[in-house]
């Protein structure tokens, strides 16, 4: 009898070992980069876009360039960045999905950077905006407005359909 247990043992225990391989394997293709992802603060997406996963590195809006013509209250020109779940998202127009960041450094006429104003998708927490999280940030990543801020949400509103964002279509094919 206790030769049946160990047996049995040993066969769960292998079976366990071999299902969790299998579950690393076929991962969410997100999950490494969900894993270190910021809260929607601020001082956290800072972090994250200065010095963890500098923004300056990524993805432009496709078929944007450096400094395009802008409109206020974004500036004359601007230069649009993407990480790569909102570029994923982008490409499969679908809206944008759990984690995507859209990063806009804001330039005046004269190509003086005047801010950084980021929207980043965290599900759940501004249902009444799209789940969208706005940061402004000085040309010093001094910290200007955050969160669920009225003047984003009003006037991003006007794009719900693409889930409010300007600068591309990313719903709807």
């Amino acid at each position: 009898m206790k030769k049946y247990i160990m047996i049995l043992f040993i066969l769960t225990f292998c079976a366990g070992i071999a299902y969790a391989a299998h579950e690393k394997a076929i991962t969410d293709p997100y999950r490494e980069i969900l894993k270190h992802m910021p809260k929607a603060a601020a001082g956290d997406l800072r972090y994250h876009i200065t010095i963890h996963k500098p923004y300056q590195n990524w993805a432009m809006w496709p078929g944007k360039g450096k400094l395009y013509k802008g409109k206020e209250p974004h500036g004359s020109l601007l230069t649009t960045y993407v990480n790569e779940i909102a570029l994923d998202s982008i490409n499969k127009a679908q809206g944008m999905i759990d984690r995507a960041m859209i990063i806009k450094e804001n330039y005046d006429a004269n190509k003086k950077l005047m801010a950084v104003t980021v929207m980043y998708k965290v599900k759940g927490y501004n249902p009444e905006g799209g789940d969208w999280f706005w940061a402004k940030y000085d040309p010093k990543m001094e910290i200007q407005a955050e969160g669920k801020v009225k003047d984003c949400m009003d006037c991003h509103g006007t794009v719900k359909d693409n889930d409010y964002i300007f600068t591309g279509k990313v719903a709807g094919k």
